[in-house]
């Protein structure tokens, strides 16, 4: 089932024989009760006890990014396995803690749901630990949908999005050809990582900035809601 070359967005769905949800963001705002810029302050401070202090961790810091402070660590420290594994852990803690009070993107369970329910396969591609995304979806019952076809961040920080490796590994699981797929996805390393694997890709553009992103990636298609996008399915 290829898709066609289509700029709206309920013929993406309605064509897509699987879909991949980005996680923070198409599905939810993780950082909601649980801020980011706190996150992102704890790494730093795990690093400076460690005696390692890259200075592009303050823009990471800064800007509220804890992904970032875990690749400037990673591109400081290339060969420092046991650094990334103990600042990994610390991030998927603090992601799992957040998914406790994230808050639900509207629409988002509505689509997921009606998709499900026209036998569209499910997974999720992420650059957040499984573990926040698997405590998330548990909380409205939405675990059993994505079973066995959650993807997320794995020790090298390399493999994050705009690298393909999630996305690659979902495709695996769910059998399905990337030209069938979708990607929902939020961001130009979304974008990116769906079209270095050949997967058509929807964009979710909550504001302005977003959307400004995600055209100037070169996504062509997004949204500024999962309202309505149901009957897709």
């Amino acid at each position: 089932m290829t898709q066609p070359h289509a700029t709206d967005p309920h013929a993406l769905l309605a064509s897509a024989a699987c879909v991949l949800f980005d996680f923070d963001g198409p599905m939810c705002r993780l950082f909601a009760g649980h801020p980011a810029e706190g996150v992102a302050q704890r790494l730093s401070g795990r690093l400076a006890e460690l005696g390692r202090v890259p200075a592009s961790v303050a823009a990471s810091v800064r800007r509220a990014d804890p992904l970032g402070v875990l690749l400037a660590a990673r591109k400081h420290y290339p060969h420092d396995f046991a650094l990334m594994a103990v600042l990994d852990e610390q991030l998927t803690e603090e992601e799992t803690v957040a998914a406790a009070t994230a808050t639900p993107t509207p629409g988002a369970a509505k689509l997921i749901r009606a998709l499900e329910a026209a036998g569209t396969r499910l997974a999720v591609t992420t650059n957040n630990s499984p573990a926040a995304v698997i405590s998330y979806l548990s909380r409205d019952g939405l675990g059993p949908l994505f079973d066995g076809h959650i993807h997320g961040r794995r020790p090298d920080p390399a493999l994050l999005k705009p690298d393909p490796d999630c996305l690659h590994r979902a495709l695996e699981s769910t059998g399905v050809a990337a030209p069938d797929a979708l990607m929902i996805g939020d961001s130009a390393a979304d974008w990116l990582a769906a079209n270095k694997a050949g997967v058509p890709f929807l964009g979710y553009a909550e504001n302005d900035s977003k959307y400004r992103a995600l055209r100037d990636a070169g996504a062509e298609v997004s949204v500024s809601t999962l309202e309505g996008l149901a009957r897709a399915g």
